[in-house]
């Protein structure tokens, strides 16, 4: 029997970025969460693109964990 993972790649748009320590932090935050394979915050740009298999964690999941470390991010 084998198990595939499909992973999902979502980009969330964030307000509240003020310096480019913002971006270590919510790249921590969510590359701890089960089921994120890889964070990319651009700071330019104030995109969050994460790679995340959607059955362990959800979009809602991605955005209450940069709400957790005080940035407000939605879907793009």
């Amino acid at each position: 029997m084998s198990t595939t993972t499909a992973t999902t790649r979502t980009v969330l748009r964030a307000e509240g970025f003020s310096c480019p320590s913002c971006v270590t932090t919510i790249e921590r935050r969510l590359g701890r969460l089960d089921g994120v394979t890889a964070v990319a915050v651009r700071f330019a740009s104030a995109r969050i693109e994460v790679e995340h298999d959607p059955q362990r964690v959800s979009v809602d999941d991605l955005v209450a964990a940069v709400a957790s470390v005080g940035y407000a991010a939605r879907p793009a």
